[in-house]
């Protein structure tokens, strides 16, 4: 009887009332579903192509995913548009190289950036746009040239942001280590490279490795590491790209 009464109730809820209510449901989810943060990682490449893109596409994506982060892949400059960019709060570059994009899509992309865009920029972000001065200033450095991939140490500075809290004050690990030029005064370096722990570093004892600065309204991150497939399944690595995009996306603060 009690079970009876209880979902007596129920039972007498209009059929119209029922679909109401699953509208209204659906639509709840539907709205959430839609204020999720996106990305757009971008691979387009001008000079040399890196091997790796694809595995470093899977994981940024699966990465992008185990956060509630909806992401897209292209090599497509024709998106750097204003209507284009503006479904996506963050970009990555991922070991973009060369000219990728053209004169109004730079343009499009400053634009972007100074209404309050995110970027993040991987490994040969750095060798890309040599003839752009806006992005040499925006990512916070050019590529020089870099030794045979190697062994190395890197030095943790700050272990108080997202991208680097879990890190070990020294970080030992194999990847292809880049010589920088042009290496802005404005960036907060999280990692240093010790170039005593490897062959052919020319930066000498301030060789910046990872880094993060707002720029022109914008969040930017970037990391010189992720060269090699072997990265793209490194789960500290993983780690520290996960940390990269919650704050560029503005879900995690720099300290």
């Amino acid at each position: 009887m009690l079970k009876q009464a209880y979902f007596a109730p129920l039972l007498k809820i209009h059929p119209l009332a029922l679909l109401l209510i699953c509208a209204l449901s659906f639509h709840a989810s539907a709205q959430q579903a839609s204020q999720a943060p996106s990305v757009l990682i971008f691979s387009k490449t001008e000079g040399f192509r890196h091997s790796s893109i694809p595995t470093g596409v899977k994981a940024i994506m699966r990465l992008a995913d185990e956060n509630d982060i909806k992401s897209y892949h292209t090599e497509n400059a024709g998106l750097f548009n204003p209507d284009s960019l503006s479904t996506f709060d963050a970009v990555i570059f991922l070991n973009t190289t060369g000219n990728v994009l053209d004169d109004t899509q730079q343009a499009a992309f400053e634009e972007y950036l100074r209404s309050g865009g995110g970027f993040l920029g991987v490994h040969a972000a750095a060798d890309t746009e040599y003839e752009w001065p806006w992005y040499g200033e925006m990512v916070g450095a050019y590529f020089k040239n870099h030794p045979r991939i190697q062994e190395a140490s890197i030095k943790v500075v700050n272990q108080s942001h997202a991208a680097t809290s879990f890190l070990p004050e020294e970080w030992v690990r194999t990847d292809e280590w880049y010589n920088y030029k042009d290496i802005s005064n404005d960036i907060n370096v999280l990692m240093k490279l010790d170039e005593d722990s490897y062959e052919g570093g020319e930066n000498g004892t301030f060789h910046p490795i990872a880094w993060y600065h707002d720029f022109e309204g914008g969040r930017v991150f970037y990391t010189g590491l992720g060269h090699t497939k072997e990265a793209y399944s490194e789960p500290l690595f993983l780690d520290h790209l996960s940390g990269a995009l919650k704050y560029v996306l503005g879900t995690a603060t720099a300290q």
